[in-house]
């Protein structure tokens, strides 16, 4: 029986097989941008800045609204359950494949991993600015300044050194902005295979956003935990100004194609904590 042909050949597990097909997809982004290939750069160019544009939008959540929100937790549990709120979005993003259509489609790029990568982006920023918060290390500056530091720490996946005032506070100029799109590009490079459910399978597409938001978290947490300020100890902090023509976080995560809308009206993102 073991030796019949007529049977069918074994076919790799489709997972695997999904896996290997993204990660080749990667290495060919990859060598694309090395080469300074024009349609490779130009998506990922285009990705970038619209990411650059959007950080302003993300509605965040002051310390005191979130302790109102969460009562009787402290910030190791308020965070925990910020971080399973914004693994649970970006899972659903990864799941609901196109979900998220907030911009046009660049060159080269399927409308599903643009509107993807965007999603996802703008959850993982929202999540690192309630982060900071949570740990007392608000950036100084306006919505502009913050929002710039914010991305840096999203595209280097390290939290923001309030302990570097020359770092902070400073207004996006052509050079910062050069500079912001070339790391926004390399850590989309870098993320490829984990952020293309439509190659992997919308149930590995979530399962790979939910555990890399998680890692993100992770590595931003033990950075904020070295500046750490007590809420104790925290002196009063001016509320947070709400972005004109705010993103709605509910329309992201549910799958809606209103990624862009003004209204912000399910602004509960996080909150149910699963």
């Amino acid at each position: 029986m073991a030796d019949r042909s007529d049977l069918p050949a074994t076919t790799q597990p489709p997972a695997a097989a999904a896996r290997r097909r993204a990660a080749a997809f990667r290495e060919k982004a990859d060598q694309g941008v090395r080469n300074g290939g024009a349609r490779a750069r130009a998506a990922l160019g285009h990705l970038a800045d619209r990411i650059i544009d959007l950080a302003p939008r993300v509605p965040v959540r002051d310390l005191a609204t979130l302790r109102r929100q969460f009562p009787g937790l402290g910030p190791e549990g308020l965070a925990d359950r910020l971080v399973a709120g914004a693994a649970k979005g970006t899972a659903t993003v990864g799941a609901g494949i196109g979900a998220a259509a907030m911009l046009p489609v660049p060159p080269a790029m399927p409308t599903e991993l643009a509107a993807e990568i965007t999603g996802v982006a703008a959850i993982e920023l929202k999540l690192i600015a309630e982060l900071h918060e949570v740990y007392g290390v608000r950036p100084p500056g306006g919505l502009a300044q913050r929002s710039t530091a914010y991305l840096n720490s999203w595209s280097d996946e390290r939290g923001v050194d309030v302990s570097k005032p020359s770092t902070l506070g400073a207004a996006m100029n052509s050079h910062m902005k050069r500079q912001l799109r070339q790391q926004i590009m390399k850590r989309m490079v870098r993320n490829l295979p984990n952020l293309m459910p439509f190659m992997v399978g919308a149930a590995v597409g979530a399962v790979m956003n939910r555990r890399d938001t998680r890692k993100l978290a992770a590595r931003i947490r033990a950075d904020l935990r070295k500046h750490q300020v007590a809420w104790s100890a925290l002196e009063e902090l001016p509320a947070l100004e709400r972005p004109r023509d705010a993103l709605d976080m509910g329309a992201i995560t549910n799958g809606l194609h209103r990624g862009v809308g003004p209204g912000g009206h399910r602004e509960n993102f996080g909150k149910d904590g699963g």
